[in-house]
């Protein structure tokens, strides 16, 4: 579950401006809990730390306040990440499985379960430190004040305009999870089955939720 660890940032940031590190917590956290919905395109790269592998995906994140999340790796193979409200479903097409979590078992992060009970709060949580410009674009860097093993530091480019462009994280073997986003599409209205999720047939289904 921690390649989908980011799309936090890519929530709580989203609409963020490029003020100074010390106006920046307000601002998101304004954002944070006036944004509803939003679409859009991402191209993310994972690099292990150890043999210095980029893993290269692409596809379609979508979200609906509060905690309704749909993350649809589209290349180089069909993933599928769901998170409902009261199911966790993660399906890997090529494996023909899917695996079912409650929200607790699925994110062991704070900080997220945090997030998707609607209860996040940027300056409780990070410690916000302007990084200046960095080609073209206001780099900032967040430490979590509670560091955990999938997330020790996270920096955001944001442009003049208040758009974040990219979000890296690390976690604490020093793997990256870069994310890169694109087409923002605010406000926009998802269908009715866009944070739900029924397997296929014939698909494995490991249904984890009733486990301590």
């Amino acid at each position: 579950m921690q390649r989908y660890l980011v799309f936090l940032f890519v929530i709580m940031l989203f609409w963020c401006t490029g003020a100074m590190a010390q106006d920046l917590p307000d601002k998101v956290q304004k954002r944070y809990d006036a944004l509803k919905t939003f679409q859009a395109d991402f191209d993310q790269e994972l690099t292990n730390a150890a043999t210095r592998e980029v893993d290269k995906r692409g596809g379609v994140i979508s979200f609906q306040n509060p905690g309704l999340v749909r993350w649809e790796t589209l290349t180089p193979e069909k993933q599928l990440l769901v998170v409902g409200k009261e199911s966790v479903w993660d399906y890997i097409e090529s494996e023909n499985q899917v695996i079912r979590y409650r929200t607790d078992q699925a994110f062991t992060s704070k900080t997220m379960i945090r997030f998707l009970s609607g209860q996040a709060n940027l300056k409780e949580d990070f410690k916000v430190v302007d990084q200046g410009q960095d080609q073209g674009l206001h780099k900032v860097k967040l430490i979590p004040k509670e560091p955990e093993p999938g997330l020790v530091l996270a920096y955001l480019w944001v442009d003049d305009e208040g758009t974040v462009k990219n979000v890296f994280l690390v976690d604490f073997y020093g793997n990256g999870n870069l994310v890169k986003l694109k087409n923002f599409q605010p406000g926009v209205k998802h269908s009715a089955d866009t944070f739900s999720f029924s397997p296929p047939k014939g698909v494995t289904v490991l249904d984890n939720t009733k486990q301590q």
